[in-house]
């Protein structure tokens, strides 16, 4: 029998990514007590396996492009990207995929680290393995956070499984850069690795059932659609694998549906992602293992029949949840989660209205996206579609980013476009998305413009800086002008 040991905290956090760690550390500031379940690196995904890492790869390439777009820079610069130095800076962002680093945060945080499986076993109660067999049952006095973050989608594909498929996690942790690397995913790690490994020197093929990120504005979309194919990516658009096989001499083979053949040295899967709730107990509470997580607008836990399990103690956050996976909307319900916890701890009244403290409001209203691609996505909030979906009442105002002075100083030939989605009936804005070269800095504006649900009448004050990017928001308010 394996020895057994108990410990009891105010709050448990099943998961140490960066959603578990914020609520951890809220829940600590508030007062309370938190032990943390990790069973893998401390940071979780966005900082070994996705964001840092795969950020890291994109970057010199960016800067590269962007030198090469003014005469006198680009003239400077000769020679192109040495992989190696890419993937050496990769690490160091990565820390060799150590977490040592993000370890000792937690300790001077007060925050218990608890290295092990956990699955819960009871109400309040995680039951962790460790790798040595042994076991510490983990009780929380308030509240179980589930944190667990999501892993890859891998599809159906006939052979799929047996060629060893890339996901998101080898790819960002490559050592190697093959010389052709076939992608299966048209969306936003599909294209970003498209755009990387290009970059890196890889033939790049892309097989999507769909347009190029269906997720953003059909025009984004289009214009990194133009870059990849200019860069050389052979794109196999609206398309699906039906079959993959690794011959004898290692080379993978793809059969699309159209008739088609690929083949390449590596495959790469980019399909979506799917929850990591197999293995954590669930079935004891009533839920289907595998499954996300359905939460209410406090991100407790509801059953498979929509209603909040007794107590209300189980909490799910970040992906899990499935109300938008990006770390940075994971993290923003975190920080609400957490300091809820600690305030109903105190017998706090909670303020859940729309844009309270303890809300979640954003994830809904102003999901904001940065999709690293060349050009570059930006968008925060609701695009046309999901705007008319929704039974709102819109104006479409669009605009050529290369037409503003800011842009067309900052790289010769500048190419972008910008949208924003105006709710009619309040004449307040709803939605932005802006493609083009570095347009991610101008999507923090647009977003505080939605969150605080600004009046197009005083967004006139706001008077940007000559001669910036920002001058869209001057050119978008005319626009609009002349067009009613």
């Amino acid at each position: 029998m394996p020895n057994s040991s108990q410990d009891t905290y105010d709050v448990v956090v099943i998961g140490a990514g960066p959603v578990g760690e914020n609520v951890a550390d809220r829940v600590v500031a508030g007062g309370l007590t938190a032990a943390i379940v990790e069973h893998e690196l401390v940071g979780g995904e966005c900082s070994y396996w996705a964001c840092m890492p795969t950020k890291a790869l994109l970057r010199d390439a960016a800067a590269l492009r962007a030198a090469r777009a003014l005469p006198a820079a680009g003239h400077a610069v000769s020679g192109g990207l040495d992989p190696a130095k890419v993937l050496a800076r990769r690490d160091r962002f990565t820390s060799e995929w150590n977490d040592s680093g993000q370890v000792e945060w937690l300790n001077q945080a007060g925050i218990t680290l608890v290295r092990g499986h956990g699955r819960i076993t009871g109400t309040r109660a995680v039951t962790v393995t460790h790798t040595d067999g042994t076991t510490t049952t983990v009780q929380a006095r308030h509240a179980v956070v589930i944190a667990t973050g999501s892993s890859a989608h891998l599809p159906p594909i006939r052979g799929l499984a047996d060629v060893a498929p890339w996901t998101n996690r080898e790819a960002a942790a490559v050592r190697t850069i093959p010389n052709r690397l076939a992608i299966i995913g048209g969306g936003v790690v599909g294209s970003e690795m498209a755009t990387a490994f290009s970059d890196l020197g890889a033939q790049v093929t892309l097989v999507s059932q769909t347009r190029l990120l269906p997720g953003v504005e059909p025009f984004a979309g289009e214009q990194v659609t133009d870059a990849l194919r200019t860069a050389g990516v052979s794109l196999h658009l609206n398309v699906e694998a039906t079959e993959v096989g690794r011959d004898d001499s290692g080379a993978v083979h793809l059969t699309l549906s159209d008739g088609t053949t690929v083949e390449a040295d590596e495959v790469l899967v980019a399909t979506g992602r799917t929850p990591n709730t197999k293995d954590l107990g669930l079935d004891h509470l009533g839920l289907t293992p595998g499954d996300w997580l359905h939460v209410d607008d406090n991100l407790a836990v509801l059953d498979d029949t929509g209603t909040p399990l007794q107590d209300s103690w189980l909490y799910a956050a970040g992906d899990v949840n499935r109300r938008a996976l990006l770390t940075h909307h994971g993290k923003y319900q975190a920080r609400a989660l957490g300091d809820a916890i600690a305030a109903r701890a105190r017998g706090d009244k909670l303020d859940l209205s729309p844009w309270g403290r303890h809300a979640v409001t954003a994830d809904e209203r102003a999901t904001t996206q940065v999709i690293f691609t060349d050009p570059e996505v930006a968008a925060v909030g609701l695009s046309a579609e999901g705007a008319t979906a929704a039974g709102l009442k819109i104006r479409i105002v669009d605009y050529d980013l290369g037409a503003v002075s800011g842009a067309a100083l900052h790289a010769d030939n500048y190419r972008g476009q910008v949208r924003m989605i105006v709710d009619e009936d309040r004449d307040v804005l709803i939605g932005f998305t802006a493609v083009g070269p570095d347009v991610a800095e101008l999507l923090h504006a647009a977003t505080v413009a939605i969150v605080g649900e600004v009046p197009l009448d005083r967004l006139w004050h706001a008077v940007p800086a000559y001669p910036t990017m920002s001058e869209l928001w001057l050119r978008l308010l005319e626009t609009d002008g002349r067009d009613r």
